[in-house]
């Protein structure tokens, strides 16, 4: 531990030149007098950093004490640093890791390289997930994680949509995805791979065995392969609509892709309005999609779609009376 802080020391002062003792122990998570003591041990081993008193002292390295990461272009360097995700890293449990991972390629890159880098982070975040959407509790993320490191089984309490809703099984995590702000673990255990929202674990127990995952197993192409396939399963109907201009702007707002693209594709009335026929999951999930857009559009067919909305807003209606 002790020599994983003085490598954090070492870095810090190639990173940012002159620190003081008691900067140095802030951004160590140490004492002051710890600070001393790993200087001097430093020292002891050929590191040439020395200290001043004073008010503008501190520590510091000879000047020319630097590693340098050679052969890496400025964009490589900004891609690097783009792709940093200190959220995510932290629900994996892997926050700190990255920290002295960003610290270590900040010491180690030449310093126009370096200056890049902190301008990167100091103009671009990436923010995965959704807006208007609480982020997943994920408890169990980092014992998943694990596991698909070393594969090992999992035992796992699992809630889902359908009956029965609470189920337990026992799973092989093969890997881990992370997909608009919410995690997914792709499990075997079954006759083909499933995929597990980890938001959704209950409870779960590492069992002492171990897997080894299908031949050729690929995360990226199965990951590629299963959300085509949720496309294709998504829309079960279509529904014929009228829809203002600004319903319009706001459907593109919240609307799927693919319902957008069915508008666009509409006519043009002489009222300005818009006649479509878009895809739709479910009568009950079209009926909350479309009310969002208020008076701005009117659903023609299916007729059952059309009676729904129209006794959703006489119960509004009367509600309000």
């Amino acid at each position: 531990m002790r020599a994983g802080r003085l490598l954090s020391l070492l870095l810090l002062l190639q990173n940012r030149g002159r620190m003081t003792a008691a900067e140095l122990a802030a951004e160590l998570e140490v004492s002051v007098r710890t600070v001393y003591r790993d200087v001097e041990a430093l020292g002891a081993a050929g590191v040439p950093v020395y200290g001043e008193a004073g008010h503008a002292g501190g520590y510091a390295l000879l000047d020319g004490y630097r590693t340098r990461l050679t052969g890496l272009t400025a964009p490589e360097a900004e891609a690097l640093f783009l792709a940093g995700l200190p959220g995510p890293a932290a629900e994996l449990g892997l926050g700190s890791v990255l920290a002295a991972a960003e610290l270590k390629l900040q010491a180690a890159l030449p310093p126009e390289l370096g200056e890049q880098g902190r301008r990167i982070r100091e103009r671009f975040l990436l923010d995965a997930p959704g807006w208007y959407r609480e982020a997943d509790e994920v408890p169990y993320l980092p014992t998943v994680a694990d596991a698909v490191w070393r594969r090992r089984a999992l035992r796992v309490r699992y809630r889902r949509w359908q009956a029965p809703q609470e189920v337990e099984r026992r799973i092989e995590p093969y890997g881990i995805v992370l997909k608009a702000g919410r995690w997914y673990t792709v499990a075997g255990g079954g006759d083909e791979p499933r995929t597990y929202r980890i938001g959704q674990i209950l409870f779960l127990e590492q069992l002492d065995e171990h897997f080894t995952p299908p031949t050729g197993f690929d995360l990226a192409q199965h990951w590629r392969e299963h959300s085509t396939r949720l496309q294709e399963r998504l829309w079960q109907g279509e529904a014929e609509i009228r829809v203002s201009l600004l319903g319009v702007d706001r459907l593109e707002g919240f609307a799927a892709k693919a319902v957008v693209e069915g508008v666009r594709r509409g006519t043009v009335e002489r009222d300005g309005w818009r006649r479509a026929v878009i895809p739709v999951e479910s009568l009950e999930h079209a009926e909350l999609q479309l009310l969002r857009l208020g008076p701005e559009v009117e659903v023609i067919a299916p007729p059952a779609l059309r009676d729904r909305i129209a006794a959703t807003i006489g119960s509004m209606a009367r509600l309000y009376a």
